[in-house]
């Protein structure tokens, strides 16, 4: 066993007993946890149920914080210690329940605050959230911890009569992390701040405007004024961190921009890029003269007095750029209007329906960062791309671009703007929900499952470009990775035509999905819904995936980190190209055939699909059907000889595929055998050549250098003679200019040496005088300078008085000035001279 296999850890575990209201004479039965023919028909008769057991709707009953476990049972909050489990220091295999009277409710979302201290609980129609217990709260004996519970807007919240609660979240930039967003399906976004009010909501938006009374009939699908999802846009420079994304469940996605929390802590790097991005929005729109500048132009005077208020809460000296820190803040009040509802978003081009599906309604909405939160050497478009992934009940996945993010817009009169906020469609994904159903049984009530399918998004918090789909029939894994990248290098390159990022987008294989539970089961016809999936974010443990079914059946998959680098960095930038280049030129070959061709080629080895997993995900989804401890008798039916021969067939295909990959990597070896021989036999010819190069060639070389720098002599002496031969023959006498320049020579050759031997006033007589004068005198100056040492000396040993020695100091400094006197005139002949004089010996001054 392994300490990274959570599965073995956590098997049997107590946390993972069904609820109290299940089982027992008086309880619900085991089979009314999942999702059959009969439990079909009761949960679309009923609806939400405050039980917290219901098959629809969203589900999260697991969570995380740092290395605590924390599940919900009906209206029951447990918490153990995955630390503790993973060190063996809890060898029973114990939980501690956390007391909370407030909550009589079924629960069916969990979602930990980002400060790590405070838990949301909603149900059906009411929202709680708890304390949750300091560390070291394992070592206590009791079974049960009292934790302080408070009802969130029971004004709200409260009876079947208010409206189901869609999701809840918590605010990343709210102040301490007690922002609380709670959305209903009437598409009312609360805002709650649990430090200052937990029953009036700070804010309120409304995606849903108001019924107005008309006369006429208006045709309109309820779902298309029922929220089922909502979610919180990205960016860096832009409005992205301030917009707020709701899918209703007809799909129609609508958008509110600007909106931060009452009471916010926000970057302030993050308020100076986009008042930088405002800034030149506005000085490019100063510089074009259409129609519509004036409409843009108050929308800019809008943005530009939001963003001002913004700046006028940041502390005094605050620059960019500069270390950004998170300054508390307010929403501003400047704007009296309200933000303005933006959409519905024109889909281009229309998503495809899927083969065999009547269109199910949206369930789940999530917003994908195109780069990374430490990337900081971003720049250009891709800084500006996001990918907007909304999820159905018939198992299809939009994957929509973000090309044209939202902007922040106010309610006003003035602007009429018709123009509807666009996303582009890359693709659409089939999760293979129907085409599992239809393989199993053609009968209509088994595809009527779907109508209580509630799939839901879950982001990986290590790896942005991986997204968890959870539904009523397992688990699928979404990688954008590779999409992520072709987008990155196609706007990277320098094309205006869009050339390079077509090529990118066709080159592009699309989003990798890969199944990983299915908890159908064939031969009994039902599943067990996927309830909550959780990552866990923290150092101390392994990085996996946790699931826990209806039938509070765990299961856990080990992944692999991944260490590529950011998608700024996977393209070679433009200076390492330039540096490959000088290279090249540096070292390049002759011409010619090469030395040496290897065997391999040029282009790296890849290894095959079927043996290469990055992400450590199993190749087939695990079965996963039944509570733990479930024992039915087996049913031999033609579906589960249609489902066992589609396996079969499926398992033959892969081993095929694994066959192939294996003979093609060792192909690939035995080539890499070879090809290391033939270097290494290449490498002793090379060795052998150096050798004789070193030996008896070596001789011969240096005999025929030798040859060859006589020769060089000879032509060079040559070379003189015939060119002075030339000179001659070309201008036998000396030119004007010539003549001058002898003259002029001579005349300085006798200036130097003089008119005669015995020329007082030449400059080398002069010298020589210089030099005898410095001969004479430098001795003198040498016992003086000795002198001076010894009584320096003296005076030293034989302690002298306060006046004899301001005596001595008088008559040191005289003959000081003296010989600083004498050293100035005999440099002064020196410079009459022009000549130099090495300096005196130094006088010391101790």
């Amino acid at each position: 066993m392994t300490q990274d296999d959570w599965s073995t850890l956590l098997d049997n575990h107590p946390i993972f007993t069904l609820p109290k209201c299940v089982g027992g004479p008086a309880g619900q039965s085991e089979e009314s946890l999942e999702l059959s023919t009969d439990t079909l028909r009761k949960s679309l008769l009923e609806g939400p149920v405050e039980d917290g057991l219901s098959l629809s709707g969203r589900r999260q009953v697991m969570a995380l914080k740092d290395s605590d476990l924390i599940v919900a049972a009906g209206c029951e909050l447990r918490i153990t210690s995955l630390s503790d489990s993973k060190l063996g220091r809890n060898t029973n295999k114990s939980f501690k329940v956390l007391n909370t009277p407030n909550i009589q409710f079924g629960i069916r979302q969990l979602v930990v605050n980002p400060s790590g201290k405070l838990i949301a609980v909603a149900g059906a129609y009411q929202v709680a959230v708890v304390v949750l217990p300091r560390a070291g709260y394992s070592k206590l004996v009791s079974p049960s911890l009292d934790c302080k519970s408070i009802q969130v807007g029971s004004f709200y919240h409260c009876s079947r009569s208010a409206a189901p609660i869609a999701k809840i979240e918590w605010h990343p930039w709210g102040e301490a992390g007690s922002t609380l967003m709670v959305m209903t399906v009437d598409g009312k976004l609360r805002e709650y701040d649990i430090s200052v009010d937990t029953e009036e909501p700070q804010q309120v938006l409304s995606f849903v405007p108001e019924k107005k009374a008309s006369k006429s009939y208006l045709a309109e699908d309820p779902a298309e004024r029922e929220v089922a999802s909502f979610t919180l846009g990205k960016g860096k420079a832009d409005w992205g961190p301030l917009t707020v994304y709701a899918v209703m469940r007809s799909g129609d996605i609508y958008s509110i921009c600007p909106y931060m929390p009452r009471n916010a802590s926000i970057p302030s790097s993050y308020v100076h890029a986009l008042d930088c991005f405002i800034s030149a929005k506005q000085e490019f729109l100063s510089q074009g003269t259409s129609s519509g500048t004036s409409a843009l132009s108050t929308l800019y005077d809008y943005q530009r007095k939001y963003v001002t208020a913004l700046l006028k809460q940041l502390p005094p000296g605050t620059v960019y750029p500069a270390i950004s820190r998170s300054f508390s803040m307010h929403a501003p009040t400047t704007i009296k209007s309200q933000p303005m509802r933006q959409g519905p978003f024109l889909l281009q081009p229309s998503p495809s329906s899927l083969e065999g599906s009547e269109g199910g309604d949206a369930t789940d909405i999530v917003y994908l960062a195109f780069v990374h939160d430490d990337d900081d050497d971003d720049a250009g478009e891709t800084e500006r791309l996001g990918i907007v992934i909304v999820v159905y009940q018939d198992g299809k996945v939009d994957v929509c671009l973000d090309v044209e993010k939202v902007e922040a817009r106010w309610e006003s009169k003035q602007d009429k703007s018709q123009d509807l906020p666009m996303l582009a469609v890359y693709e659409c994904i089939d999760l293979g929900l129907i085409s599992m159903l239809k393989e199993t049984s053609s009968d209509t009530p088994i595809l009527d499952f779907l109508q209580v399918n509630h799939p839901v998004l879950l982001m990986d918090p290590i790896h942005d470009d991986t997204v968890y789909v959870y539904h009523a029939f397992g688990v699928h894994v979404l990688d954008f990775g590779d999409l992520l990248q072709c987008l990155s290098h196609g706007l990277r390159a320098d094309d205006d035509e869009g050339v390079a990022l077509d090529q990118a987008l066709q080159r592009s294989e699309g989003t990798h999905v890969t199944p990983l539970l299915n908890t159908y089961s064939v031969d009994r016809r039902c599943s067990n819904p996927i309830v909550a999936v959780s990552v866990p974010n923290d150092v101390y443990l392994s990085y996996s995936i946790l699931i826990l079914t209806s039938v509070f059946r765990f299961v856990s998959f080990p992944l692999n980190l991944r260490t590529d680098l950011p998608l700024s960095q996977a393209a070679p930038s433009l200076s390492d190209k330039h540096k490959i280049t000088d290279t090249e030129d540096l070292l390049a070959p002759i011409e010619g055939p090469p030395g040496y061709i290897s065997l391999l080629g040029t282009v790296p080895f890849v290894t095959p699909p079927a043996l290469s997993r990055p992400s450590g995900l199993p190749s087939n989804p695990r079965i996963a059907v039944g509570a733990p401890n479930t024992k039915t008798e087996f049913m031999l039916t033609p579906e589960t000889l249609r489902y066992l021969g589609s396996m079969i067939e499926g398992f033959t295909a892969q081993i095929h595929d694994i066959i192939i990959a294996s003979k093609h990597t060792e192909a690939r070896a035995e080539l890499q055998t070879k090809e290391f021989e033939r270097q290494q036999q290449k490498c002793l010819e090379m060795l052998d050549l150096i050798e004789q190069l070193r030996g008896s060639r070596y001789g011969k070389i240096q005999e025929r250098l030798e040859r060859i720098r006589e020769v060089h002599k000879g032509l060079t002496s040559k070379l003189d003679h015939r060119l002075q031969t030339l000179m001659q023959q070309a201008s036998p006498k000396l030119s004007e200019y010539e003549t001058k320049w002898f003259e002029e020579l001579k005349r300085m050759k006798a200036e130097i040496t003089g008119a005669g031997r015995y020329d007082e006033q030449s400059l080398a007589a002069r010298t020589s005088l210089l030099q005898r004068e410095y001969d004479r005198m430098l001795p003198n100056l040498k016992g003086m300078a000795e002198k001076e040492a010894e009584r320096k000396k003296y005076l030293n040993e034989s302690g002298l008085g306060l006046s004899q020695a301001f005596q001595f100091g008088e008559r040191s400094n005289q003959e000081r000035t003296k010989i600083a006197e004498l050293e100035e005139e005999i440099m002064k002949m020196a410079s009459n001279l022009e000549i130099s004089l090495p300096r005196p010996p130094p006088m010391r001054s101790d």
